[in-house]
């Protein structure tokens, strides 16, 4: 009877196994956490530690502002429009490219986000403007 339901857990484990590797390959990178540019990389203006929290915003400085992730890009709303990078994780290091970056910029997870004050709202989806 053991080694009937062995077999049974076995089989039905490689049944589903193709959906479950799916389903984690279509999943949505988890980029949330403290990020800090690589020492000695030039951002010029830009920021050197960005938070991007779950409720979908993202601080630095005193810029506040809404972010998605869209397969391999993501979306950060500046303005009142999209600005849209591209998008590489390993491990702890966040690589942006593209969008009005003249070089791609790597950051590292430093830390967990921390909250968003009550007092900063996320700003609207320029979609639903």
């Amino acid at each position: 009877m053991i080694a009937v339901a062995s077999r049974f857990l076995f089989a039905a484990s490689l049944f589903l196994l193709p959906s479950t590797v799916m389903a984690q390959g279509s999943r949505t990178p988890e980029i949330t956490g403290t990020w800090r540019v690589q020492a000695g990389a030039d951002v010029k203006e830009g920021p050197r530690e960005v938070i991007i929290r779950a409720d979908s915003s993202a601080s630095w400085g005193r810029e506040t502002v809404r972010w998605r992730v869209v397969r391999d890009k993501i979306w950060i709303a500046i303005g009142g429009e999209w600005e849209i990078y591209d998008l590489r994780l390993r491990a702890r290091d966040l690589t942006l490219s593209g969008g009005d970056l003249t070089k791609p910029v790597t950051l590292q997870r430093i830390g967990p986000p921390s909250p968003r004050p009550a007092n900063i709202s996320i700003p609207p989806d320029p979609d639903n403007i």
